[in-house]
Formats: structure tokens, sequence, C-alpha cells
């Protein structure tokens, strides 16, 4: 059987992206146009449906590297900040987001609550499963 770790990481969180739309507990907030998705990034994701695919990319983390808290995401999704003529630093991802879309996807009940962060539950493992078998 096909599952996350067997396919590309690109085409299996674009293809969860397009089914995870079908969830009305997950919606992008009021200020998803507006937000710049980390500190050093200096505009906005051009995408109109880029929380849809940062969903389905935490998504994917969270059954890969489960049980994940909004500090190991910000690391994930952290890059290098350009400080003019200083040498360039690391700056983490944003806190907020990776928050709301880690409570949506709870709301939803693919991952739930555990002392060390949240982990996939066992629908949330059938959804990603089911969506790369189709996507093989």
């Amino acid at each position: 059987m096909v599952n996350a770790y067997d396919i590309s990481p690109a085409k299996l969180i674009a293809d969860l992206a397009e089914e995870i739309k079908s969830f009305p507990e997950i919606s992008p907030p009021s200020f998803a146009p507006f937000v710049k998705t980390a500190v050093y990034k200096e505009l906005p994701p051009e995408n109109p449906d880029w929380w849809y695919v940062r969903t389905a990319s935490v998504l994917r983390k969270v059954y890969l590297n489960g049980p994940i808290g909004t500090r190991r995401l910000k690391k994930a999704y952290s890059g290098r900040m350009n400080r003019g003529v200083k040498e360039e630093k690391s700056r983490p991802g944003s806190g907020s987001i990776a928050r709301h879309i880690l409570q949506q996807l709870e709301a939803a009940q693919l991952v739930e609550k555990v002392p060390n962060g949240r982990q996939i539950t066992s629908r949330g493992m059938a959804f990603v499963d089911e969506i790369a078998f189709r996507s093989n």
C-alpha cells in the first residue's frame, strides 16, 4: 500500500490541498490575504490558496514527524533574513499561522493534542494515505 513516505512531497501536498478545501472546519482567517508567512519575508504569498497549501504541508509534517508543536513548525518554515550589509541570520516562520492551522486540523479531527504537541489521528492517517494512494 502506498503512503506518504512513498510519494513525492510536492505532489502529495498539492493533492492534499485540493481535498482539504472540502473540510468546513478549515478556511483561511480574515487576516490571510494580508499577512506575511514569516518575519524574513518581504511580501505576502502570491498564491490565493496558500492557506490550504500550508495546511496540507503541516498535515504532512505531523504525519511524518509527529508529535510536533508550534515551535518545531516555526523552525521548519524558517529562512534567512536579509539584513542589508550585515550577515544574514536565520529567522523563524510565523507561529500564529502554525497555531491557527493546528487548531483547524484539530477541529477537523485530523490531528489531536498530546503532551508534546499534536499527533495525527487514525482518521487523519487514513485521509493522507488515501490521497497518497490516489496520487500514485
